[in-house]
């Protein structure tokens, strides 16, 4: 995975009204799909209700990636946005050093 610096998902979603948020979830689903992850395509972001059920496989995915809890990882996501993407994203970097696991990603 590719280390990123946890203040660019909490900052630039301000300076780019948005944006930079979607481009952050898409980036590193597709890092952890390289590594076994399974979530799905990114555009049900776009989806009312979907949205939702992709924010928690979004947090398998990470829980399979980097350890870190996928409880702990939706509700930071989901509740956090700014915030939580800045934790998770310390998260990653830290499995990027370690090398990182190619977990199951269990369902």
């Amino acid at each position: 995975m590719k280390r990123r610096s946890p203040a660019a998902p909490l900052l630039l979603p301000f300076n780019t009204f948005g944006i930079y948020s979607i481009v952050w979830y898409v980036k590193t689903k597709i890092e952890m799909n390289a590594r076994g992850a399974g979530i799905p395509t990114a555009w049900l972001l776009l989806v009312p209700i979907a949205d939702t059920w992709w924010v928690w496989r979004f947090a398998v995915g990470v829980e399979g990636v980097s350890g870190m809890s996928r409880h702990g990882a939706f509700w930071l996501l989901l509740l956090l946005g700014p915030i939580g993407a800045a934790v998770v994203q310390s998260s990653l970097n830290t499995s990027a050093v370690g090398g990182g696991t190619r977990l199951k990603a269990v369902y």
